[in-house]
């Protein structure tokens, strides 16, 4: 199959689940094209090299800001590609049916790197916001770029999280009307997001839960025992958004020192609240605890939870409507026979079963995140069976290659088979998951 992948920026650190998927799909000997922004970031995954994702990638072209040098700057892309591909070049222009889209000329430069693009299969928008977005001054818009010919296929979404939580908050509840009407088939992350979708107006035939998967292998076991020189390392993994929750466990950690001095928190991301942690750190005077680490890559993330003791998931639902599905980097820490402590919140209770493969926690509770820690702390002989528990769940659920075969036959039922969903859900049905049988109760 022709596959092509809508995304926001790309290559993103962060969403190794967009490279997990893509890599799945070549290793099944399927072609896939990446569309999206072109990213600063410096440091990426290592399979983006390994599979030369980049020279797959085609990417929006700079918009000048100026409108006159746009306008200019239009009609000498017009003139030069007008033989082939002035239908869909005019279409984009249709200010009569696309307004402020095609007025503001985006559209025009949104249609760009799709000429010369072979007919798709499946065109999967990785967000919701990369199907139907009419607000971003940068992005793709999957339903009308088929619809003026840009690009041909059947159209999946998948949900994942922010665009089925803030996007929604902040653009109001009919934002996804059009997706909904016109989309061939969509897919969420986890139950929670699949139940917000159907409440926004998605038809429940038309949604299944997919997860968002990891290559096991390269989350090696390990169980857990406390270091000869009593040391208990912390850590998490996450973008230092309010989202994320990290001040509530920098908080937490405050709380268990007076109790535990001997500990050390380590916080790998980056993002806008960092000086705000640091000041929290000083002001808690924790500042030889908590070592805020700074993006790193896979490998080197692997080589911190290696040497850690407990993983610690705050997410909380952001004062923007911001929410979280079951995040990959717990999951990872749990492939590693990390004992997790997460928060009811999102997805998050999907993946972490309370008391068995870790603890859950309210949102917001830096004092229940303490209790917890120092219950950890006090009963090191729960670590290794904690471990084993996540370890299974992350195995059974969330193995990426089950999932990215699992892919295969989504898109293989949506671009050819007429009883779509039925196929679909039996598809799903069939996987050792206990969760895709909870999603064909959902009729």
């Amino acid at each position: 199959m022709k596959i092509a992948f809508i995304v926001d920026r790309f290559p993103v650190l962060s969403e190794t689940f967009v490279i997990n998927q893509i890599t799945g799909l070549i290793d099944r000997g399927h072609e896939v094209h990446i569309y999206g922004k072109q990213t600063d970031d410096n440091k990426l995954h290592p399979d983006v090299e390994k599979y030369k994702l980049i020279e797959r990638t085609r990417y929006l072209p700079e918009i000048p800001k100026d409108y006159l040098w746009r306008l200019f700057n239009v009609l000498y892309l017009f003139a030069k590609n007008f033989s082939k591909f002035y239908p869909v070049l005019l279409r984009s222009l249709n200010i009569f049916k696309y307004g402020k889209r095609a007025a503001s000329l985006r559209l025009f430069y949104s249609s760009l790197p799709f000429l010369n693009a072979p007919q798709y299969d499946i065109i999967h928008c990785q967000f919701g916001r990369q199907a139907v977005c009419k607000f971003g001054p940068y992005t793709y818009e999957g339903v009308v770029l088929r619809e003026i010919g840009a690009v041909t296929g059947k159209l999946i979404t998948t949900f994942r999280g922010y665009d089925i939580s803030w996007y929604v908050q902040k653009y109001g509840e009919r934002v996804y009307d059009e997706l909904f009407e016109k989309g061939d088939f969509f897919y969420t992350n986890c139950e929670f997001f699949r139940q917000r979708a159907i409440q926004l107006g998605c038809d429940a035939n038309k949604i299944v839960v997919h997860g968002s998967g990891i290559d096991c292998d390269r989350f090696t076991f390990k169980a857990r025992y406390p270091d000869a020189s009593g040391l208990i390392r912390i850590a998490t993994t996450g973008r230092l958004i309010e989202k994320k929750g990290i001040e509530y466990a920098i908080r937490a950690v405050g709380e268990v020192v007076k109790v535990y001095p001997h500990i050390e928190f380590n916080i790998i991301g980056d993002g806008e609240l960092k000086e705000h942690f640091i000041n929290v750190i000083k002001e808690l005077d924790i500042v030889d605890k908590v070592h805020l680490k700074g993006w790193r890559n896979q490998k080197e993330i692997i080589s911190i939870l290696d040497q850690t003791h407990i993983f610690v998931a705050p997410s909380v639902t952001a004062s923007d409507g911001n929410q979280d599905a079951p995040v990959n980097t717990l999951k990872e820490a749990m492939a590693m026979g990390l004992p997790v402590i997460g928060t009811l919140h999102g997805g998050i209770p999907e993946l972490v079963e309370d008391g068995v493969s870790g603890f859950l926690v309210p949102e917001r509770d830096a004092s229940a995140i303490a209790r917890k820690l120092i219950y950890l702390i006090e009963h090191p002989e729960t670590w290794q069976q904690m471990g084993l528990s996540g370890r299974k769940q992350v195995e059974t659920h969330y193995d990426i290659n089950k999932l990215n075969s699992e892919l295969v036959e989504i898109y293989q039922q949506v671009s050819g088979n007429d009883n779509l969903h039925s196929s679909v859900e039996k598809t799903l049905v069939s996987s050792t998951s206990p969760k895709y049988i909870q999603v064909s109760r959902h009729k």
